[in-house]
């Protein structure tokens, strides 16, 4: 019976050991970017699309865009979302400051812009974290759009 309970035993420590070896090993799976969690350059197109419409009847900021490339805005604000979050984009337009000076934007322009963005996101059914953190991304801009 002794040399019973013995196997038991060692067969229980050896489990035991077997099983935290495993979990030592195991990693958790690393937390998606918010690209990822955005559903992608897809879901990045679809939301820039209905966006730019937003925009475009907006008359609170729609004259700003007057005179723009709509089809290269299109792709330079795609990619500009896509590396913000973390994707695999690379932004290739001029800096924020650059292709923003002299226009004059108030807040009230940039906060329409953020309506309208939001107005896209909502319709698309964007999580609100990532709702947020997305805009958390974009507001960090603010200080080179705005005029002072």
């Amino acid at each position: 019976m002794n040399t019973n309970l013995a196997l038991v035993r060692t067969f229980s420590v050896l489990s035991l050991v077997a099983v935290l070896a495993a979990c030592s090993g195991m990693r958790s799976a690393p937390e998606k970017s918010l690209y990822d969690r955005l559903g992608g350059k897809p879901a990045i197109q679809a939301v820039v699309d209905d966006f730019i419409g937003n925009v475009a009847a907006d008359g609170r900021i729609n004259g700003f865009f007057a005179n723009t490339d709509i089809p290269r805005l299109n792709i330079m604000l795609v990619n500009q979302i896509c590396e913000a979050t973390g994707g695999p984009c690379k932004y290739e337009g001029r800096s924020m400051k650059a292709a923003h000076d002299g226009m004059g934007v108030t807040d009230a322009h940039f906060n329409a812009l953020v309506d309208d963005l939001v107005k896209s996101l909502n319709k698309f059914k964007v999580p609100e974290q990532e709702k947020n953190e997305l805009l958390t991304a974009l507001a960090s801009m603010k200080g080179d759009i705005v005029a002072r």
